[in-house]
């Protein structure tokens, strides 16, 4: 994995002196903060959806690690898109799927697992996911500092938050399509 992760560095490395994907001067922290979810990864999941997956953070890490999970990245933005691809074919993650639209345009397919990193306000994010998720289905949230109020409209089973130094996991479970 480590020789995923330091070719994954010199392609994001190369396409940010052309597209300015990503700020990141050092990319060993959001490297170790797309991981930290993992431990909150208890299903098992088969099938795993990762919305707005920009630059990676945190889809191509978890994939590398969840090896026997199938990973579906949505992200509309065609030069990220293209950067996910490359990375795809280039670190040869056989279990990664890039969708280059908004993931309420494409067919419905249900998945073990959601993630989803800072993209939008997590009411938004369940609508938007509407039909690729049911009750079983296991939601990590990467948020920052507002994630309790997020939640307080959610419907849930099981709601919580756990706080890792500037980084909020909202993990939900027993959320139903609505």
């Amino acid at each position: 994995m480590n020789e995923q992760i330091a070719k994954f560095c010199e392609i994001l490395n190369r396409f940010n002196k052309i597209h300015n994907l990503t700020n990141y001067k050092n990319l060993d922290s959001v490297i170790k903060d797309s991981l930290s979810g993992a431990k909150f990864i208890t299903n098992d999941p088969k099938i795993a959806i990762d919305v707005g997956s920009g630059a990676g953070f945190p889809a191509i890490f978890l994939a590398m690690y969840f090896e026997n999970c199938q990973w579906h990245l949505f992200e509309p933005n065609f030069k990220k898109s293209s950067f996910l691809t490359c990375v795809k074919l280039n670190l040869g993650l056989k279990n990664i799927a890039i969708h280059s639209k908004k993931i309420e345009k494409d067919i419905k397919f249900k998945a073990d697992l959601i993630t989803s990193r800072a993209l939008m306000r997590a009411d938004l994010l369940l609508k938007i996911c509407n039909g690729f998720f049911d009750e079983n289905t296991l939601f990590i949230l990467y948020k920052g500092s507002n994630a309790h109020n997020e939640i307080q409209n959610l419907k849930a089973k099981k709601i919580e938050i756990h706080q890792e130094k500037n980084r909020n996991f909202i993990i939900l479970n027993g959320v139903k399509n609505g």
